[in-house]
């Protein structure tokens, strides 16, 4: 069996999903192999673009090309990351090179996202003609020259595709329109959360058949497992395995180690959450068991930061990790909390490793949390900041505009909010509304298509007081990204890899 991370997304960190995969095939004594394409495809893109671009016109791609070893060096050194501007020319630099590599290509390539000009990865019919003509995907040249080695060398009967993220879609489909026209025979499973996702739509008729042997939806350990003829045996009794990824090659100070402690959410009540809508249930490992894995693999692997996945790291969690620190600076999601605005709990989870907590407070006015379910009081989200600023872990604060509750007035309090904590948070995430295609709320607002497309998540809709995404933009680039204040904290913002490297801006 071979598992695959296709392109494109932040090669800042090894892929999760398939290490986690590999932990319970190894656990079973399934021969398999892991391939990140992404990271490699990347990596290659970039090399090409060094014999590419080298006599360019254009000075500053020329001058890119030229850095382009120091840059991607300059990206693994913790140095860099003690100065923004250094850290921002280096990233800038490596972006240009892969963007300018894959003009003409019809697609918008950067560190952080993929783009098709013709082909929308939310249109079934746009993915099965990326399969169609793999040739004319940018990552085609890697699939060719890296996929018949591996396999000739693994012999793989499965080949499992993780399909995580929009930003992967088109490429994966091309990777496995390549695999199904050079080796029929294999058998392609392809999961991830974008696929499980996609199969929880309502109206859901897979129409992928004749290409994707099997659609996983959901946690694939069971599935593959199933496939390989392991029909029995815990699937939850294995810690994931990173041993057969370039855990050297990625673009990060070291070591960025991922990892899930739970699936799901514990709060599961907010409003619009997809995690709500496509009713995922919160299934957590156990707090001892967590903590021992993450001890094991900080011992085992030596990394510089842990990444913890969790949608929301819980409180007993925390106070696990307290109890029997993992040895490694870390940073992931948590829920607002009574916890939090503790000094003494902020201090003993400072001591516990913890560099930053990235936290969705959405809104500065309370009537629209109440109206998200959210369960955050907005005096309690400040004296949460605050208490986490004093113990010395930073913040990274998300903020959502344009939900059905929410007006210009509404947006104006989370402006205030934002200004009167400015001291207290370090990084801000700005992003605007999606009424997701799930949410009972849809019909309510007159939900219409929002891409005219047959996987999209999300639907368009009439906002009840015309606050709709124009008017949400004109407000946030006319009005909220200019207060001095607002922008002196975006301005820290790390290009393309933002939240996975911001940590290392604040670790002394």
């Amino acid at each position: 069996m071979l598992l695959i991370h296709p392109p494109l997304a932040k090669p800042s960190e090894p892929p999760p999903g398939i290490a986690r995969l590999s932990g319970a095939l190894a656990g079973h004594g399934v021969r398999h192999a892991l391939l990140d394409a992404n990271l490699e495809g990347i990596l290659f893109l970039l090399g090409e673009a060094a014999g590419k671009l080298r006599n360019s016109q254009n000075t500053w791609t020329r001058r890119c090309v030229h850095n382009l070893p120091r840059n991607l060096s300059a990206m693994k050194e913790m140095k860099t990351y003690r100065t923004l501007d250094r850290y921002k020319r280096a990233v800038v630099d490596v972006n240009r090179a892969i963007e300018q590599s894959c003009i003409g290509s019809g697609s918008t390539v950067s560190l952080a996202n993929y783009q098709e000009n013709t082909l929308s990865p939310v249109r079934s019919a746009d993915l099965l003609r990326a399969a169609e003509n793999p040739e004319h995907n940018p990552f085609y040249a890697y699939f060719e020259k890296r996929l018949p080695r591996i396999i000739e060398l693994e012999q793989p009967e499965i080949i499992g595709i993780s399909l995580t993220y929009l930003s992967q879609a088109v490429c994966a489909f091309a990777l496995m329109g390549y695999l199904r026209r050079c080796f029929p025979d294999l058998k392609l499973v392809c999961g991830g959360g974008l696929i499980t996702s996609w199969m929880r739509r309502p109206g859901w008729n897979n129409p992928f058949a004749g290409l994707i042997d099997h659609c996983v939806d959901g946690p694939g350990e069971s599935a593959l497992l199933a496939l390989a003829g392991v029909v029995s045996g815990r699937m939850d009794d294995y810690a994931p395995d990173y041993s057969a990824l370039p855990l050297q090659e990625y673009l990060s100070p070291g070591l960025i180690l991922p990892y899930s402690a739970s699936s799901g959410c514990f709060w599961n009540k907010c409003s619009f959450c997809p995690e709500h809508a496509e009713d995922n249930k919160y299934i957590p490992v156990s707090f001892q068991r967590a903590t021992e894995e993450l001890s094991f693999l900080t011992q085992l692997l030596n990394p510089s930061l842990l990444h913890l996945l969790d949608n929301a790291v819980s409180t007993a969690l925390m106070q696990s990790l307290m109890i029997s620190p993992p040895g490694a600076p870390w940073y992931g999601f948590a829920r607002i909390g009574k916890e939090l605005t503790d000094h003494a709990f902020c201090e003993a989870l400072k001591k516990s490793g913890c560099v930053m907590l990235k936290l969705g407070i959405e809104s500065g006015e309370q009537s629209v949390l109440d109206a998200l379910s959210k369960g955050v009081d907005v005096e309690m989200a400040s004296k949460a900041l605050r208490s986490l600023r004093n113990a010395g872990i930073a913040t990274y604060v998300y903020l959502l505009f344009g939900t059905p509750a929410e007006a210009l007035p509404e947006a104006r309090k989370t402006l205030e909010f934002t200004v009167r904590n400015a001291d207290a948070i370090s990084f801000l995430n700005l992003a605007i509304f999606n009424m997701p295609v799930s949410s009972a709320a849809a019909g309510e607002c007159g939900a219409t298509a929002f891409y005219e497309a047959d996987l999209s998540l999300y639907t368009d809709f009439a906002h009840p007081a015309g606050w709709g995404r124009k008017q949400v933009r004109l407000f946030l680039d006319g009005e909220f990204r200019r207060n001095q204040a607002v922008s002196a904290i975006l301005k820290k913002q790390p290009p393309y890899f933002t939240s996975n490297h911001a940590p290392f801006f604040v670790m002394s």
